[in-house]
């Protein structure tokens, strides 16, 4: 074929693929064989690897995905995207709609759709075609995600129905239906994964991996429930979702018109009876305001619409019997106790375990073996005891005794008068805590070696590879080629893993890779109890180095700006342990960074010393980045939220309206770019 017949070809096959992918996906009416489906979608792709001149960032082979992001970049949301307010009974719902009549005075009617369990997303299209989607962000900023959501089958990558606004924003949210995440989590444990924790999560880690191949073996979903722009079809939501369905959106399709409060509460019954057998995972119900003009006129407070409110179903209970209890042992050397049960179905899932969080709920609860406790999913999410029935109480229960040894190394646990929890001390030899280390370490905000996980981590301590994170520098080629571990699957099959020539390599140069990874990132993987990201910038922004930080006293530490007595002990004990100092020998050897490289990012003058600002808006001579590392160079202090204990907001145009409210509420000085370039001159 010529270029010009090969473009047809292509043309023809995207169209064809796009009208199959809906087919299954929407209506679920395949009109092909799977045989047929991929033997279009093969050509597709070895016409566009051929052809690299007709490559389409929207064409159906990118659903398979392929492209890698290491860092999702930050897109400033054109419309705020605010939260909604929470209801949990008819008495506030009732009040909610007290306030509509009031506000608008005239009739009106809602639209009550589904609250799904997911990940806000917004879609804007331009002329037709998917431009960039966005997570929620802190509202006003998100990290742009669209590599990973064009492997979702059911969002549109181009509209082929004509009357839609050149361009537009459609938002809506990301889940995983449940079929899929029992899959994928059966696929981990069977590769010796622990599994994820919810479809939610799951969800969130999903959009957030760099290899959007692997994202698209997840199978995600996405229902979208609201229209944005300024010149849409109709003057009303319900009207818009309905034309939006048209144009190939995976709308609702359980939504309602309602004319009464009565009518919506019908509705929140209905769907709370049944919500079990739902394909994915809700947790209440949306009402909004059908009529735009209507929704513009009530308008909204600082952080969410007057015209909408989420009606939140209380937590479903199940009743189950205690078997046993588990006690399990962290990364930093926590225990938790795990409750093992009788299976039970909860909220659509079956539940075997279940927190019972630390001595003191114990205690309270006063659970035993073999009560009848009661079993809640916290905020819908994870499992928890929430209390026990007495009158079946077996005569044998037994009560629960907290361990006070380790039970993974024996060692006497301890618990600070300030704390909780108690936790194992033997922080160098406890079997998981130095697995949890080694994870910690590998993690993507650490040192991101992103060809190891979990499951590999603990063959290669099971194989005696590895026994704190300097050994990861030791490994070799013929260390790593061929070592097994068998695993049984949920039917009790058993199956030997192990690593090849191609995983070796990979996992070889993840580990080479973390030579560059800077100063700051490597004091966070150290793992040190309470020294997160922020804090570790902080510690290696002010001492610059690995050696002034060991030579740092209590007292020095205190001086770091909001380093607190509690982390600076911690950090002062640690530098103060010869097994922790060893390894942050070895690690230097290896040639890891230990001094902060980038003289850009360190303090020039202490003009803003003390002082706490909160950047928002757009700026004319610095990126909001600049601007925050010029508050940070001249030692100031950059803060997320507004309070009476911030100092300034820095205010760029597009400044959110709610942000500027507060700060005249708090009496919070409120100041622009140029008289910051004062303070600093």
């Amino acid at each position: 074929m010529d270029l010009e017949e090969t473009k047809n070809r292509v043309e023809y096959l995207r169209k064809e693929i796009n009208y199959h992918n809906y087919q299954y996906y929407e209506l679920s009416n395949p009109s092909i064989s799977d045989f047929e489906f991929d033997k279009l979608l093969e050509e597709l792709i070895r016409l566009e690897k051929e052809n690299p001149a007709l490559f389409d960032p929207n064409s159906p082979s990118q659903r398979v995905g392929g492209q890698i992001t290491k860092e999702f970049r930050q897109v400033r949301h054109k419309y705020p995207m605010l939260s909604l307010g929470n209801t949990y009974s008819a008495e506030e719902l009732a009040d909610f709609d007290l306030r509509v009549q009031k506000g608008l005075n005239e009739p009106y009617e809602y639209i009550c759709e589904l609250k799904y369990d997911g990940v806000a997303i917004g879609l804007t299209y331009i002329n037709g075609q998917l431009a960039y989607a966005v997570t929620r962000g802190d509202g006003e900023t998100g990290d742009e995600v669209t590599t990973n959501v064009r492997t979702i089958h059911s969002i549109p990558l181009k509209i082929n129905t004509p009357g839609y606004p050149q361009e537009f924003e459609i938002r809506g949210e990301i889940i995983f239906p449940r079929k899929s995440f029992d899959n994928l989590n059966n696929e981990r444990i069977e590769l010796g994964y622990e599994p994820f924790a919810n479809p939610r999560n799951a969800a969130s880690g999903s959009l957030k991996m760099q290899d959007s191949r692997e994202v698209a073996k997840r199978k995600l979903d996405c229902y979208l429930y609201f229209l944005l722009g300024d010149n849409l079809p109709f003057n009303t939501h319900y009207e818009n979702l309905v034309q939006a369905g048209k144009w190939g959106f995976n709308v609702p399709k359980y939504m309602v018109r309602c004319s009464s409060i009565q009518q919506v509460m019908d509705f929140i019954n209905e769907v709370d009876k049944g919500r079990s057998q739902l394909p994915f995972d809700i947790d209440g119900v949306v009402i909004k305001i059908n009529s735009l003009a209507q929704q513009t006129q009530l308008g909204f407070t600082a952080k969410s619409p007057r015209w909408a409110i989420a009606y939140k179903f209380s937590p479903e209970r199940a009743t189950s019997t205690l078997l046993s209890v588990d006690f399990q042992v962290g990364r930093t050397g926590v225990i938790t106790p795990v409750a093992n049960l009788k299976p039970v179905q909860l909220a659509g899932t079956t539940v075997k375990r279940a927190s019972l969080h630390n001595l003191d709920i114990i205690n309270e609860l006063d659970v035993r073996i073999g009560d009848r406790v009661y079993v809640e999913k916290g905020g819908e999410i994870i499992p928890k005891i929430v209390g026990r029935d007495l009158e079946k109480r077996p005569v044998n229960a037994i009560p629960l005794e907290f361990p006070l040894k380790c039970p993974e190394c024996a060692t006497p646990l301890v618990r600070n008068e300030e704390e909780a929890h108690h936790y194992c001390p033997n922080e160098d030899t406890c079997p998981p805590q130095i697995k949890g280390k080694l994870e910690h370490f590998i993690s993507r905000k650490a040192m991101d070696i992103n060809s190891l996980g979990e499951g590999k981590i603990a063959m290669l301590f099971d194989n005696h590879l590895v026994n704190n994170v300097a050994d990861l520098y030791k490994l070799s080629y013929t260390d790593l080629l061929g070592i097994e571990k068998t695993i049984t699957s949920t039917e009790g099959k058993e199956k030997k893993i192990s690593f090849r020539e191609k995983s070796v390599e990979n996992i070889l140069e993840g580990i080479r890779s973390t030579l560059g990874i800077p100063f700051e990132r490597v004091l966070y993987a150290l793992g040190i109890r309470y020294v997160g990201e922020t804090v570790a910038k902080k510690l290696a922004f002010h001492f610059n180095n690995i050696d002034n930080l060991i030579a740092a006293s209590v007292e020095d530490l205190i001086q770091v700006p909001e380093i607190g007595e509690r982390i600076a002990q911690r950090v002062y004990s640690f530098f103060r342990d010869d097994y922790n100092l060893k390894i942050i020998e070895a690690l230097k050897a290896y040639g890891l960074q230990m001094e902060i490289r980038d003289t850009g990012a360190r303090i020039l003058e202490n003009k803003l010393e003390g002082r706490s600002f909160v950047v928002s808006g757009v700026f004319t001579r610095f990126s909001r980045d600049e601007i925050k590392k010029t508050i940070e160079q001249y030692g100031g202090r950059n803060v997320s939220g507004i309070s009476s204990k911030t100092d300034f907001v820095l205010a760029g145009e597009d400044m959110g309206p709610s942000k500027r409210k507060k700060a005249e509420e708090l009496g919070v000085k409120v100041i622009t770019e140029e008289d910051f370039l004062k303070m600093i001159r």
